[in-house]
């Protein structure tokens, strides 16, 4: 059970669909950090575990590791297959392995699940020191705090410096914060389908869907995952895929579809992460105390590939135009039906700009 982050009057807690303590770990590896851990906003946090997966084997030197972060919904299992402790197959499972972009003959891949989720790392469905779920009381996080955490677990296998740290969407604001925060630590930056700084397009839908959650902690979380996914992929795909089809139940097929896919979130998540998440994209701008975007992005001595999704409407291309100008590389587009979903989806174009920031 877990509780929702600034619901007034909360005392019965929802339950919740992220991983927990006794479930089976499966490919999961944890790594426990001593506290107190002190939060840019304020917080702290008695201790952090994190929970985190590799493939591959690190170099003597450490220098083949590689970085992936992962978005909102997402979590450590970037491959492998669905099974106990995990509900779904890796997320972006073509990328990494044997010979993949990410060749794991030849590279150490690591992804953690992010703080404040719910898939193994301390969040809200985590225990708190009185032996009940953080629930409500959990603190807010930001990216920056995110990544001091996953610095702390670079730290512990050894790795000194990436030769990449790669996201998308939510991911890549965490592997810029990377690159601007600890220059010294990053050789490669891959930057897909994301933006420097939150949008007032972005605050309008995450602070929808947070409402939607905290109006009604057990229904709100499909609500909102009906609203992101709108935001996730294009009017046209939409449109083709559905139009205004009327099912045999007598649902609009578009309905019918968004609800799919908020039963298959509200199965494997927790309402409390969401929020927690969803704060910290809310004020993420990784020109904050930095003197701005630009001034920020100047900060990067890696090597970079900035990405789009030229049918994105959460993350439309003028957002990764700025961060390529920042850093004086070419933006780079995916043609995709698919929104910004297609970071996830057009996994050749996505292949072949991982394998140029590797030279491979």
């Amino acid at each position: 059970m877990t509780g929702v982050r600034d619901l007034p009057g909360s005392r019965t807690p929802p339950r919740t669909g992220g991983w927990r303590d006794g479930d089976p770990a499966g490919d999961r590896l944890f790594l426990d950090l001593d506290g107190p851990v002190r939060l840019e906003r304020g917080g702290v946090l008695p201790g952090v575990r994190v929970a985190y997966e590799t493939w591959g084997t690190l170099a003597p030197d450490g220098g083949n590791a590689v970085l992936v972060e992962h978005a909102l919904t997402g979590d450590s299992h970037v491959t492998g297959p669905a099974g106990p402790g995990h509900p779904t197959p890796g997320w972006w499972a073509s990328l990494v392995g044997p010979g993949a972009p990410l060749d794991t003959d030849r590279l150490f891949v690591v992804c953690a699940n992010v703080l404040g989720g719910c898939q193994g790392t301390t969040g809200p469905s985590s225990t708190a020191p009185d032996g009940s779920p953080w629930g409500p009381r959990f603190p807010e996080v930001t990216v920056g705090d995110q990544v001091l955490v996953e610095a702390a677990l670079a730290d512990a296998l050894g790795v000194r410096r990436w030769a990449a740290v790669v996201g998308g969407s939510m991911g890549g604001m965490r592997a810029l914060e990377w690159a601007v925060a600890l220059p010294e630590r990053v050789a490669g930056l891959f930057f897909l389908a994301s933006g420097a700084a939150v949008t007032a397009d972005q605050l309008g839908t995450q602070t929808t869907q947070q409402a939607a959650i905290r109006a009604d902690p057990a229904a709100g979380l499909g609500v909102a995952r009906r609203i992101a996914h709108l935001t996730y992929r294009s009017a046209l795909e939409l449109e083709e895929r559905f139009g205004a089809t009327v099912q045999d139940d007598g649902r609009f097929a578009v309905a019918s579809y968004l609800e799919h896919h908020a039963d298959k979130l509200t199965r494997r998540f927790d309402a409390g992460s969401y929020l927690v998440l969803t704060e910290a994209m809310n004020t993420w701008d990784v020109g904050r105390g930095r003197g701005g975007v630009e001034a920020a992005l100047a900060r990067v001595s890696a090597r970079a590939v900035v990405a789009g999704v030229d049918s994105d409407r959460l993350y439309p291309l003028d957002l990764q135009q700025r961060v390529a100008d920042g850093l004086g590389v070419p933006l780079r587009v995916i043609t995709s039906p698919y929104g910004h979903d297609g970071f996830l989806i057009e996994a050749d174009a996505v292949g072949a700009l991982v394998r140029e920031l590797l030279g491979t």
